[in-house]
């Protein structure tokens, strides 16, 4: 496995260079950190070089840094990470892109490197508001159609803004503002005679 490892990690320094800003070697994995201005020719470099040959994705997934492991985090709030596999060599890779404006959020499309990639990255800019720029169909993939906001962002409210439901006496969907019952938390415990077979 180290040996395997040692080949990968030659292989990308040989062919990416200076474009890894950050290279992390842990648990058997290797994670490698580029800017999001270069992320389009890395995804080209890393699927066409054939000591790489990084031909599927199989995971692109967002994330929200803001409150790293309960603490303050002082990098990009947004962070694109793709995990990416070589059938023919038989590697796994870890990609990292932070979004440089946490604001507007917003890092290049790789859906014309993989195709794969479409759904996963409908589902961040869904899930997190990222951008994905040069997509060719960038909408919402898991929330309403007027769904506002992003629910997986750290500073979404927990319940929302606004509930659907069905109304039976208009027998249509409708929207209202959010309701929320208080309940109590305490688990309940239930003892039952001969429960569990003892007497």
């Amino acid at each position: 496995m180290t040996q395997k490892l040692d080949n990968l990690q030659a292989a990308l320094e040989a062919a990416l260079g200076a474009r890894i800003r950050q290279f992390k070697r842990d648990r058997g994995e290797i994670t490698i950190t580029v800017a999001a201005a270069d992320w389009s020719e890395v995804a080209v470099r890393l699927r066409d070089d054939p000591t790489l040959r990084f031909e599927q994705l199989i995971d692109l997934c967002g994330l929200d840094m803001s409150s790293w492991r309960d603490r303050a985090w002082d990098g990009a709030r947004y962070v694109v990470v793709t995990h990416l596999l070589s059938v023919a060599l038989n590697w796994r890779l870890r990609v990292r892109v932070a979004a440089p404006d946490d604001d507007l959020p917003m890092v290049p499309s790789v859906t014309g490197v993989w195709n794969a990639a479409n759904w996963f990255e409908r589902e961040a800019f869904d899930l997190y508001g990222i951008i994905f720029e040069g997509h060719a169909d960038l909408r919402r993939l898991l929330t309403d159609y007027g769904f506002i906001g992003h629910p997986m962002r750290k500073d979404f409210p927990t319940t929302g803004h606004v509930e659907m439901r069905y109304d039976e006496q208009t027998r249509r969907v409708i929207y209202q503002p959010v309701t929320i019952e208080p309940r109590e938390l305490t688990p309940r415990v239930v003892r039952e005679d001969n429960y569990g077979g003892l007497h």
